[in-house]
């Protein structure tokens, strides 16, 4: 589940950090990483069981409808093909769900005005009333209106966005990347695998994790000497202009260029323009776009940047 991408942006998360403190060893910085990886894992849990917690809550109120003073008959018999939904019975049941969340004590119980504006926002839309309408549903218009809830309503709520912050500074800016795997798990969801359908794992191999491990290190081992090239290819820039976060961003860069021969350099680059339009300043991309060009070339020149082709079997 946790991808180069969200890896990168930790690391960087985590450097950022150690830059403004520090106070912190090496394998300080290393620990504090893997545990902010794990919150991510957690965060992936949590919001997948919102899910059921909505459906719960929604139970609740029908329920409650029925004790009403003078019970209408939709109160008495009420459409419960939300509460019913195929795919939400089944992700209820998930022995993976179910043991994680006990063990790691998550829970939405303590958060029942978010449960409220969501389930009050998803009645509210289109493809819900359309839902509801229809004749008879299966399994796979059961998983797609809960795809349709998690991107249209739980991506956008910002009540919920409050919530996650208020639980976790670790999940902060992480909500959106864990609910596109969210949205994967669900379209691997099958009914066939009933309660013991796979969850996606923390890591996908050792591979990633060596990966997170090497580049962190070469940052906090060769940080000076990069930061010393970044200096040299922005000499035409007041220095108080360049935002700390872009000087940051392209030190963990160049520590992949140089300590990754099999990553091409595009690839790399185009990862870390990205990571800068969405965490520095609106210039930061184009920026450190042509920053990170001059040094490639200067590597090259210089016969400092190796690049292994590989050959697919």
């Amino acid at each position: 589940m946790i991808n180069r991408v969200l890896l990168r942006i930790k690391i960087i998360q985590i450097l950022y950090s150690y830059y403004k403190s520090g106070d912190k060893t090496a394998l300080m910085v290393e620990k504090e990483l893997f545990y902010s990886i794990e919150k991510t894992y957690d965060l992936y849990y949590h919001l997948l069981n919102l899910a059921v917690a909505i459906t719960d809550f929604a139970v609740q109120k029908l329920e409650a409808r029925k004790t009403k003073l003078r019970p209408t008959a939709d109160d008495l018999n009420p459409n419960t093909r939300f509460v019913d939904n195929l795919f939400l019975k089944q992700l209820r049941t998930n022995v993976h769900l179910k043991s994680y969340l006990a063990e790691h004590k998550l829970s939405w119980a303590n958060n029942q005005d978010v449960l409220k504006e969501l389930y009050e926002e998803i009645q509210s839309t289109d493809f819900y009333a359309d839902y509801m309408a229809l004749d008879s549903s299966d399994y796979e218009t059961d998983k797609e209106l809960w795809k349709k809830i998690y991107k249209k309503v739980i991506l956008l709520n910002e009540a919920l966005d409050e919530s996650i912050e208020e639980q976790s500074i670790y999940w902060t800016d992480d909500v959106e990347i864990v609910i596109s795997f969210i949205l994967k798990t669900i379209k691997r969801f099958d009914a066939s695998e009933g309660i013991g359908q796979a969850l996606l794992p923390m890591f996908k191999d050792d591979e990633d994790v060596d990966f997170a491990k090497k580049l962190l290190h070469g940052v906090l081992r060769n940080g000076a000497r990069y930061r010393e090239t970044i200096d040299q290819n922005t000499r035409n820039w007041e220095l108080e202009r360049i935002a700390f976060m872009d000087t940051l961003i392209m030190e963990v860069a160049m520590s992949e260029l140089m300590d990754f021969p099999t990553i091409p350099v595009n690839v790399t680059l185009n990862e870390y323009i990205e990571i800068a339009k969405n965490y520095s300043t609106d210039k930061s991309g184009t920026f450190i776009n042509g920053v990170l060009d001059n040094i490639v070339s200067q590597l090259k020149e210089q016969n400092k940047l190796i690049k292994v082709v590989m050959f697919s079997k």
